[in-house]
């Protein structure tokens, strides 16, 4: 994931608990060693009500999280490779419908992929 600069601008005026981990232009850095981190910092993992529930994150940041977080997910393919909770057995048997799925799901958010 990425930021924009105008994001990070904002960030470093209005958001210095988000922009702390921020260095040279890129996001997701540990402010104490300043050494990149594995994933973002403002996922939280979700109380289970079930012992037997995956696991589910949400975003402390929802309203100031970076473009390409409001733009996630563009593809099925990336929520295979995320093992995304939201992906479900028949989208993995037809791909291409599930697709269609996700960009009418998704249509106010970002850009459909089959522009």
């Amino acid at each position: 994931m990425a930021a924009t600069q105008e994001e990070i601008d904002l960030w470093e005026l209005f958001n210095p608990d988000i922009f702390e981990y921020v260095k040279d232009g890129k996001i997701w850095f540990d402010p104490q060693t300043r050494e990149p981190l594995s994933h973002c910092p403002f996922l939280e993992l979700v109380p289970k009500t079930k012992a037997d529930e995956k696991d589910k994150y949400t975003c402390s940041i929802y309203l100031d999280r970076p473009e390409d977080c409001r733009h996630y997910p563009s593809l099925i393919s990336e929520m295979v490779r995320d093992e995304c909770e939201m992906i479900e057995v028949i989208d993995l048997e037809n791909p291409k419908k599930a697709q269609k799925k996700l960009d009418d799901l998704m249509c106010s958010s970002r850009p459909s992929s089959h522009s």
